[in-house]
């Protein structure tokens, strides 16, 4: 038998590896509300807590341990020579393709423009004739406050851009005192996952913080690949005694979901999880008592033990134990997007959670 925390590492490189790295170029005139707009969308505030280093002369990459993604931030329209800028940039993003590994690319680009402005320079014009040409571009409307037709107008002078999206990232106070509630952050977290590869959606959703539901979702479909395997497994029927097999499918569809969700992924986590909550106990991970332990968890299931787990059966634990996961972590980051639960809290959570499925 696998030793248990060899096998939740296992897990735990797995599901990192799976989620991979999401890389956003992101371009905008000083004043534009590229800084706000990173910290209202991505997890731990990257514009004022990321590392930064520098990729070209006027170009810095942030990125921030724990957080699957890297923000090229491009400075440098308003100067003269800023074409120089643009080829440098290029050069850069070529070179970044040219790498087997999909995790180095530039997986979509926003151009940011302020709405107060209300004009596009040429600047603007020609980086976004540039970057279409090797990614995608979505042209973010900031500060928006009255559009009064400027995004089809700038959709006029930017046709290659895949979407026009108007945002306001943190709230506004007009001087009548009325306030401006923060607008389409989630509308730019469907639009970039469309655009961005499928196999780069995990990374999104565990970096951004804006979208509760996005993160539901692309939990929702890891829970549905492990509730496939284990009806295969469950095909057999595997006699009960001999069901270690699927307990990393069990153990792998948490740390998913885990990584997913962007909280700290570590076997640290894995264990009080399966000891605290779920109740497994011993130095080894025996697929016979995790099993036993999730049948005792969900109501109706405790005539099982003894008996064959059938394909229904495998499936149907599966599924109840990746979307009970999932409501518990959805509270938790629609109470607080920024949160940074401990193990503690979420076995605690998931425990209460447990109780009242019986």
């Amino acid at each position: 038998m696998q030793d248990f925390n060899d096998t939740l590492k296992d897990c735990i490189d797995k599901a990192v590896t799976e989620r991979g790295q999401m890389n956003i170029l992101i371009a905008g005139r000083t004043g534009s509300g590229k800084s706000t707009l990173i910290n209202a969308f991505f997890q731990h505030n990257l514009a004022e807590t990321g590392q930064g280093r520098p990729v070209t002369p006027n170009t810095r990459e942030i990125r921030k341990d724990g957080v699957p993604i890297s923000i090229l931030d491009t400075r440098g329209l308003e100067i003269a020579d800023f074409k120089s800028t643009f080829t440098d940039l290029e050069k850069a993003i070529q070179e970044r393709y040219s790498d087997l590994d999909s995790n180095k690319h530039v997986h979509v680009a926003w151009l940011c423009i302020q709405e107060d402005g209300r004009r596009v320079e040429n600047a603007e014009i020609d980086l976004h004739n540039m970057l279409s040409r090797h990614v995608p571009v979505i042209t973010v409307i900031t500060k928006a406050r009255n559009d009064s037709g400027f995004s089809a107008e700038v959709l006029k002078l930017l046709p290659n851009s895949k979407s026009v999206v108007r945002v306001r990232a943190i709230p506004e106070t007009l001087d009548e005192g009325h306030v401006l509630k923060p607008m389409g952050l989630e509308n730019l977290v469907e639009i970039t996952s469309e655009v961005i590869p499928e196999g780069k959606r995990m990374a999104l959703s565990a970096a951004q913080k804006v979208s509760v539901q996005y993160k539901k979702m692309m939990s929702l479909k890891i829970v549905a690949e492990a509730a496939s395997v284990a009806a295969v497994i469950g095909v057999t029927p595997i006699p009960f005694s001999d069901v270690a097999i699927l307990a990393p499918i069990q153990v792998g569809m948490i740390a998913k979901i885990t990584s997913t969700f962007g909280v700290e992924l570590s076997t640290g986590i894995l264990s009080t999880l399966l000891t605290s909550a779920i109740g497994v106990t011993g130095a080894s991970l025996d697929g016979g008592v995790i099993m036993g332990s999730i049948i005792k968890m969900f109501p109706g299931a405790g005539t099982i033990v003894g008996g064959a787990i059938s394909a229904a059966t495998a499936s149907t634990l599966t599924v109840l134990l990746g979307e009970t996961y999932i409501a518990v972590l959805g509270e938790i980051f629609t109470e607080n997007p920024d949160a940074h639960p401990t193990s503690e809290e979420i076995a605690e959570r998931f425990k209460e959670k447990i109780k009242l499925l019986k």
